[in-house]
Formats: C-alpha cells, sequence, structure tokens
C-alpha cells in the first residue's frame, strides 16, 4: 500500500511541476522510493524556481508527497528610508522624480502593507524609542544633542512623509505621471524604470499584500514557546528614517543584535500536498 501511494503521489506531483520521473518500480522495496526520491529531488531543483524540499509524510490513512517553495531573503533588512524623499520633494529640480517615488511609496503603503516606522505596533517604532531612551539616560557629552536632534528630524519627517505617502491621489495619478514623465540624466532613469517595475505590479496584484504567504523556516508546534521564537516578516520588511547617519548605524545594530535571538526565519512560503486532493496554484512570483 505505501508503495502504491508512494507512486500515485509521485505521479501526481510530476504532472504539477511538468517532469519526468525515472522508472523506478523495477527496483525492491525500499530502493525503489529511495532512488524515485533523489531523482525527483535533483529534477525539482533544476526546474522549480523558489524549491525548497520534498517531504513524504504518512498519516494514519495514506502516504503522499509535500513540496516547499520559499523564497529566500537571505538574512537582508528590506528598510526603504524616507528622509531622503523627503528632501527630494524639496528639491524643485527633482520634483517629478520625487513624485514618482511618492507613488512608489504609496502601493508599497496601501497595497503591499509594508509597515511604517512610525506607527506604534511597528517593530522598528519601538527599536527607535529604545535607542532614544538609551541616549536621554547615558551621561550628556558634546554629541547628545546632535544624536537627539536626529531623533527629531526621524520623528518629524516621518510623520510628513507618512500623511503625504497616505495620500491616495499618488496612486490615482501614478499613469499619469509615468506617461508624463522626462528623463535627462541616469538619476532619473533610474526613477523611471523602479516606478515602471512598480506599476506592473500595481496593475497585476493591485491587492496582494507581502505577507500572504509568511511561514516559519522549520514548522512550528503550535505552542507559545515555539511560536515566540520564530521572527516574522515585519521585522525585517519595513520604511524607516534614513540610511545614513549615526542614527541609522545604530538602529541598524540594535536589529541586528534583537533579531540573532530568534531561532527561525518567517519568510515567504508556500507548501503542496500531493494525495489527491485539489492542488493550490499560488507560486511566489508576486514576493
Amino acid at each position: 500500500k505505501t508503495e502504491r501511494d508512494f507512486y500515485q503521489s509521485l505521479s501526481q506531483l510530476a504532472t504539477h511541476y511538468n517532469i519526468n520521473p525515472i522508472h523506478t518500480q523495477s527496483f525492491g522495496f525500499p530502493y525503489n522510493i529511495a532512488l524515485a526520491l533523489w531523482d525527483t529531488k535533483e529534477k525539482l531543483k533544476d526546474k522549480v524556481k523558489d524549491w525548497e524540499k520534498i517531504k513524504l509524510v504518512k498519516d494514519s490513512k495514506k502516504t503522499f508527497f509535500t513540496s516547499e517553495e520559499r523564497y529566500n531573503t537571505n538574512s537582508t533588512l528590506y528598510y526603504i528610508p524616507v528622509v531622503p524623499l523627503y528632501r527630494l520633494l524639496k528639491n524643485r529640480k527633482q520634483k517629478y522624480s520625487a513624485q514618482l517615488l511618492l507613488s512608489v511609496c504609496s502601493y508599497l503603503y496601501h497595497s503591499v502593507n509594508i509597515p511604517y516606522y512610525r506607527q506604534e505596533n511597528s517593530f522598528l517604532y519601538y527599536q527607535y524609542e529604545m535607542l532614544k531612551e538609551w541616549q536621554l539616560t547615558d551621561d550628556d557629552s558634546d554629541e547628545t544633542s546632535i544624536y537627539l536632534s536626529e531623533f527629531e528630524q526621524a520623528e518629524c519627517i516621518g510623520d510628513k512623509m507618512e500623511q503625504k505617502i497616505f495620500n491616495t491621489a499618488n496612486l490615482t495619478f501614478f499613469k499619469k505621471r509615468l506617461n508624463h514623465f522626462k528623463c535627462t540624466n541616469i538619476f532619473e532613469q533610474d526613477c523611471l524604470k523602479l516606478a515602471q517595475e512598480t506599476y506592473i505590479l500595481l496593475e497585476q496584484y493591485p491587492n496582494e499584500n507581502v505577507f500572504r504567504n509568511a511561514r516559519p523556516s522549520d514548522e512550528a508546534d503550535e505552542n507559545e514557546e515555539e511560536t515566540d521564537n520564530i521572527l516574522t516578516m515585519d521585522y525585517y520588511i519595513s520604511f524607516y528614517a534614513d540610511g545614513k547617519g549615526w542614527l541609522n548605524e545604530n538602529i541598524i545594530q540594535c536589529v541586528n543584535n534583537e533579531l540573532q535571538e530568534y531561532g527561525q526565519i518567517e519568510e515567504p512560503s508556500i507548501v503542496k500536498r500531493f494525495d489527491g486532493s485539489d492542488i493550490t496554484a499560488n507560486n511566489l512570483d508576486f514576493e
């Protein structure tokens, strides 16, 4: 029965991923299954983008494959600075470039659901507040006033930029801004390219958010200890203040120290069951 279930599940998996498994039925059990597993893994590795692993699962009724596709984030902090965009908006010569980037950020804020560091429930809000508290309780030095002014700037500009990014007119006029944009230098070409790629995402995925397929790196048991030890995606994807200066260096250091404490990381992942039931058509193209 195990062999029969195995080959039925393998056939379903092969059809879904459009691969041709080698014929192993002529080999004795369990070598035939071991050989088919090895062959299937090699072919999925070559054929399927973001393929992570397959498992052979046995429950009370049957034996079947599960397959996992996972987007590897490579321990990267996907932080989007808003202070440079604020400065760009103040530069009359870069007005149209800034408006394009504002539309990009509005899409990321509203549709993709990227957290904003000035929202009190966000991970980075806590990091900024904690670092500020440390600075206030430290002994005064010549640099203290400079450091505190960076916090004030991050808060003040952050609040102003959130109001601008929140304005849905940036999405309404996104296409018009694209169509009327004229490039005169490399920076403007980069802005246009980024905006064009983002607009394609907006058209193809108007209501998809980046956390839609968030799953831990290993299947955690449903107990509190394990779920508390999972680094969720909103910790490493966010808007933040600036990518330069003392404050940025210290925020990144605080974040890295914090994230090292977690045993598992949440990433975009899809698990498919090949047990005879309908298979999800989900993929990680959006992510």
